[in-house]
């Protein structure tokens, strides 16, 4: 990815290079904040069920639509910053910089078919 304005914007703990292929693992889609938020509601509508079933469902159901929206932001955002990578190099670019965003593909796609 390009320093300037892509590197900037790029999220946490996602680097290039060699340093990014010796990480223990992927990063999380979801920030950890909002992971939280929504296993929070979860739980809520798990443990208070047995009370109130339709309440509980209608809360589970709130925290499914929460969890799949901000995937699919963090998806969004994270293809932006991929293809801004190499989208905007020299069609010379080095062919490392395209294996790299190439990689980063593939793992997150796998990682999708795996849900």
């Amino acid at each position: 990815m390009m320093y300037d304005q892509t590197r900037a914007q790029q999220p946490a703990g996602q680097t290039r290079g060699p340093a990014a292929r010796r990480t223990a693992g992927p990063e999380p889609l979801l920030p950890s904040a909002e992971r939280d938020k929504i296993l929070l509601q979860l739980r809520h509508a798990l443990n208070t069920f047995a009370d109130t079933p339709r309440e509980a469902l209608e809360e589970a159901e709130g925290a499914y639509d929460e969890a799949t929206a901000q995937l699919v932001n963090a998806l969004t955002e994270r293809r932006r910053l991929l293809r801004a990578g190499w989208d905007e190099q020299d069609p010379d670019a080095q062919s490392e910089e395209l294996r790299h965003a190439l990689r980063q593909y593939r793992e997150i796609t796998q990682r999708l078919l795996q849900l």
